[in-house]
């Protein structure tokens, strides 16, 4: 059951710091997280073909599937930045780890932001140092660390089978679904194996994460990783699967609602496809289309783009005769053709959050859903002058 006070699970602490890597000196950029007992780890990574050094070390301490501490810095992503980038990761893991005293192989390294700069080393080497002194079991302080554009901190809580599972998350622009799409840090204190958590983190992520899109566009930096500690001993994986899908669900929304620029979230149901994988295609044109972007920002029901964007995967099946779409509850599109409808009403409706598309394709029994955001003004400016700002 989601809650709607968020707090840490049993045993987990962690801190937020302002070390100075961002434009104002006083805003929070490096968090810590740390569990005080083992915990077995699951993540899922970046796929693009520039990983950033933290990538590259998480997969080599997610093989082992234990850790006990995240280190997470935002403004600089430690990308493109060679051998030296690796050593300072590595660095950035040796000092997290003599901080909360535990091995360097149980520490994960997180950092959001420039692609292509070195880490300001000096200041992390300062800014971790008595971090420890400062955990808590506020998620807050950390969640405010790890933002880089966006707008608000994410944190999610649930309780299950007397256990907590808290999602602490940022996103807002370079999401797209080739896993990870955004830095999320998922903590519990159920007991589960480390092969138990990547199976069902892979679930959850397959109908949240993986049908997430802001931008089409894949980051170089990204992770979705699980600790569980076990301080609240076992609990049933039907049940926690359950809630591990609801918590990364949320958080997927979260992101989505705060994309760069963003006024409201997209959400689109494709059923009636030939398979699942071409429903999650063209759910994923639909949402992914700066033409349905647009009209969603402008509340303007501008039907024929959505037939534009089922229409233009042209590696899917799709009879034109047989579609039929609704938009926010509204049917708008049958037999591949707009039908009269209240144009004033459907104006209103987009106005409000989320925009629901709901496409039936008449072929088949599969079903896909896309997650995303409408595009604004506000996204051009905030990546116009990223770097210099």
């Amino acid at each position: 059951m989601l809650l709607d006070e968020v707090r840490l699970p049993r045993e987990f602490v962690c801190a937020g710091r302002a070390i100075g890597m961002r434009t104002d000196p006083t805003s929070p950029d490096l968090a810590l997280f740390h569990s005080l007992t083992p915990a077995a780890s699951a993540g899922l990574l970046t796929r693009n073909h520039f990983p950033g050094a933290p990538i590259l070390l998480a997969r080599e301490r997610l093989a082992v599937g234990r850790l006990r501490t995240v280190v997470v810095n935002a403004r600089v992503s430690n990308v493109a930045t060679g051998e030296a980038g690796l050593r300072d990761a590595r660095e950035m893991a040796e000092l997290a780890a003599t901080e909360t005293g535990v091995s360097p192989d149980e520490v994960l390294v997180g950092s959001t932001g420039i692609i292509g700069r070195r880490l300001p080393m000096e200041l992390i080497r300062k800014g971790i140092r008595g971090m420890a002194g400062e955990l808590g079991s506020d998620p807050w302080p950390a969640a405010r660390a790890i933002m880089t554009t966006d707008t608000h901190p994410k944190v999610v809580t649930a309780e299950v089978e007397g256990a907590t599972l808290t999602a602490v998350g940022k996103g807002a622009g370079m999401v797209s679904p080739n896993l990870a799409t955004m830095l999320v840090y998922l903590f519990t204190d159920a007991e589960l194996s480390a092969s138990s958590l990547d199976r069902m983190l892979r679930q959850a992520a397959a109908a949240s994460f993986r049908i997430l899109s802001i931008d089409t566009d894949t980051s170089t930096s990204d992770m979705v990783v699980a600790l569980a500690n076990g301080a609240a001993g076992p609990v049933p994986e039907e049940p926690f699967q359950t809630a591990l899908d609801q918590v990364c669900l949320r958080m997927a929304e979260l992101v989505a609602r705060d994309g760069e620029g963003a006024t409201k979230l997209i959400r689109v149901v494709v059923s009636g496809a030939v398979d699942a994988d071409e429903a999650h295609r063209i759910a994923r044109s639909v949402v992914d289309s700066p033409l349905v972007k647009t009209m969603a920002y402008g509340a303007d029901p501008n039907v024929g783009r959505l037939l534009m964007a089922v229409g233009k995967c042209v590696t899917c099946r799709v009879l034109p005769e047989r579609v039929g779409i609704t938009l926010q509850g509204v049917e708008v599109i049958r037999e591949g053709m707009p039908v009269e409808f209240p144009a004033d009403r459907v104006r209103e409706l987009l106005g409000g959050d989320p925009v629901e598309i709901r496409v039936e394709l008449g072929l088949g029994l599969g079903e896909g859903a896309a997650l995303g955001c409408d595009l604004t003004e506000g996204y051009v400016e905030e990546n116009a002058a990223y770097a210099s700002s």
